[in-house]
This record gives C-alpha cells, structure tokens and sequence, in this order.
C-alpha cells in the first residue's frame, strides 16, 4: 500500500499538473512514479529535467534501458523492474535473453555489456571503481560524454529505485518480481 498519495492530473498540486499533462501527452497515461513524485511539485521538475535531458544524451536507448534494468535490479526495485521491463521489450525492442542478462548486470551485446557491467559496479560500490574498469570503457570505444551519462543514470535510477521501494509505489505495469542474480 502506497505511504503517500498518488496523484492524477486533477488531483495534483497546481504546479505538478503541467507536467503530469507533459507526462500523459508523452507516454499516453501518467504512471503511479509520476503522480507520486508529483507530491514535490520542484521533485517531479528535476526528475523530469535530467531524464528528459539524459534522454538527448549520447547513449543510445537500449543501452539506457539495459542499465535501468540493470540498476533496478541491483537496488531491488519491483516497480522499476516491471516499468523498465516493459519499455524495454515494448519501446527499445530487448528480447527477454537480453532482459535476463540486464537483470544479472550484464548484456548479450559486447559493447553493452562493458557499460552495463560499469554502471552495476558503480552502484554496488558507490562510485569505488578502479582505473581498470574506466579503461574497459575506453577500450569498448565509450566517450567521455557516455561515461558521464552511464554514471548519470545510475543516479537518476537509484533515486527512482529508492524513491519507489520508500513510498511503496503501486505497481501499474505488468508486475516483475525481483531475483536473486545468477
């Protein structure tokens, strides 16, 4: 049961609505996570703001959702499972080998896999990661700007991940369990 309200479009604090309108123009409805983050109307801004900023980035989708799902995995986030496990079969096209071996904090992609295997040790480790493991990223061919954006969106699910798993956010996507990984 969620600890604080869910909002929808007419319920919302009055400087949440425009984007909750942004939101539901977008993805065709308002997700639980939006309309609870509308709680904060400066919140739901800032979220917002970095991923629709992330969004233009330099890394390209499939890799953004296979660190989500990889991420949300890491953090044992069920409604950030279940969200990223649908846009990731429905929107970045992920088969569910690919999905699984996210979830295990790697990918069946070799130039994924490095980023995916970076993004879990920065959050596992909180940021600790060796000289190797930057130079790994290096030697897949990732830029600056994509090694930045890889840590970027460890934070920015991190905070969705924890953000969620607190206010126990009601699942509205087909549910996924968390897993132990393999």
């Amino acid at each position: 049961m969620p600890r604080i309200p869910t909002h929808d479009l007419e319920s919302a604090p009055e400087k949440a609505k425009p984007l909750l309108e942004a939101v539901n123009k977008q993805i065709g409805r308002v997700p639980n996570i939006f309309g609870t983050i509308a709680n904060s109307p400066v919140a739901l801004e800032g979220y917002l703001a970095m991923s629709g900023a992330l969004a233009k980035g330099a890394l390209p989708a499939t890799t953004r959702e296979r660190i989500a799902l990889a991420i949300a995995q890491v953090n044992g986030c069920g409604y950030c499972l279940s969200a990223h496990t649908f846009f990731g079969r429905n929107v970045a096209k992920l088969d569910d080998a690919e999905i699984t071996a996210n979830r295990n904090g790697a990918s069946n992609d070799a130039t994924a896999d490095v980023a995916v295997r970076f993004a879990v040790k920065v959050a596992q480790n909180r940021g600790a990661v060796s000289e190797a493991d930057v130079a790994a990223l290096k030697a897949a061919g990732y830029s600056e700007a994509q090694m930045v954006e890889i840590v970027q969106h460890v934070a920015l699910n991190s905070f969705t991940n924890y953000f969620n798993e607190v206010f126990q956010t009601e699942i509205d996507f087909p549910e996924v369990a968390v897993f132990e990984p393999a």
